[in-house]
């Protein structure tokens, strides 16, 4: 019989952890030609979270999981847990019961007819803010635009990856990682599904606009080389128009004295020529910076995750 990994990152579930694992239950019955088990990665919850996990693990053989010395972020959670997962096939599920589990047994159809790869792409999400709608909008168009390999627009974390995608995916080095973009480089025959998203039930969700924001960031600065291009291009261009500007004004001023360029000062032809160029510098000192902090990030080789004890 195959097996097949439940992943489950959780960050502060406590009343989650109960439902999904019933939830989870009742699918496995439906699938009686396949052995589960259910990985669980407490990623530093506050509340008590890791003593529902527990409880579980202790009553379930199936149940494992990973408890981790602090918050790192629910990337860094989904790394551990494809790290440490041990069946032939896994499938990523949200503990605040969002992802409709019972889709499971029609993902492992699809893995089943060959693909290695299949992905939940949530049509509408009940819960999801018009800020977040239109962010997401914006974040998918231009990482189309800017990355190497093309991004599904609300492709979730919901998922489902064969053993010889797990094992390419934990080749992975890079600390600052969207999960769901390296799976999407590494390729493979990949299906999609598409699901209405569930309302959470219990809790808020761990991903703050700000947390959002630093994912997409640095999203684009580790799939496309593109936004540093693109400061010294820019730089280019701002220096050929106030080039030319300059040339204009100078012309006009002192040779054909031209009434438009007499009207500016010396003092303030200099002062806007050097707040202009300040500006691009500043610019291109910023998306330099973002490049060299994921160089910085990737050198000093710092472990991504500290698991403080786990049950396998």
């Amino acid at each position: 019989m195959k097996s097949i990994s439940i992943i489950i990152p959780a960050y502060n579930e406590e009343k989650n952890i109960p439902l999904v694992y019933q939830e989870l239950k009742k699918v496995f019955v439906k699938c009686p030609d396949y052995t589960f088990d259910i990985l669980f990665v407490n990623d530093g919850s506050a509340d008590g979270t890791l003593a529902a996990i527990e409880k579980l693990a202790a009553a379930d053989q199936a149940v494992h999981y990973l408890d981790f010395t602090r918050n790192f972020g629910k990337e860094v959670a989904t790394t551990a847990a494809l790290n440490n997962c041990q069946g032939d096939a896994c499938i990523l599920v949200d503990a605040d019961l969002q992802h409709p589990v019972e889709l499971i047994p029609t993902f492992i159809k699809s893995w089943e007819a060959g693909f290695e790869v299949v992905v939940g792409v949530r049509n509408k999400n009940k819960s999801v803010g018009i800020l977040k709608k239109i962010g997401s909008a914006i974040f998918y168009k231009i990482i189309n635009q800017i990355a190497e390999v093309k991004v599904v627009p609300n492709a979730t974390d919901f998922r489902l990856l064969d053993r010889a995608v797990i094992h390419e995916f934990n080749h992975f080095t890079e600390t600052n990682r969207m999960t769901r973009a390296l799976i999407d480089w590494l390729g493979f025959r990949r299906d999609y599904i598409h699901f209405d998203a569930n309302e959470r039930l219990h809790g808020d969700a761990s991903y703050s606009f700000w947390k959002l924001f630093r994912l997409a960031l640095n999203s684009f600065v580790s799939l496309s080389l593109l936004p540093l291009k693109l400061a010294g291009n820019l730089g280019i261009v701002i220096t050929l128009v106030a080039g030319v500007s300059g040339f204009y004004i100078l012309l006009g001023k002192y040779f054909f004295h031209w009434h438009f360029a007499a009207t500016f000062s010396d003092s303030e032809n200099l002062a806007i020529l050097i707040l202009f160029l300040v500006g691009i510098i500043l610019m291109s000192i910023g998306l330099l910076a973002l490049y060299i902090a994921n160089i910085h990030s990737e050198v000093i080789r710092r472990p991504m995750y500290v698991i403080r004890k786990k049950k396998a």
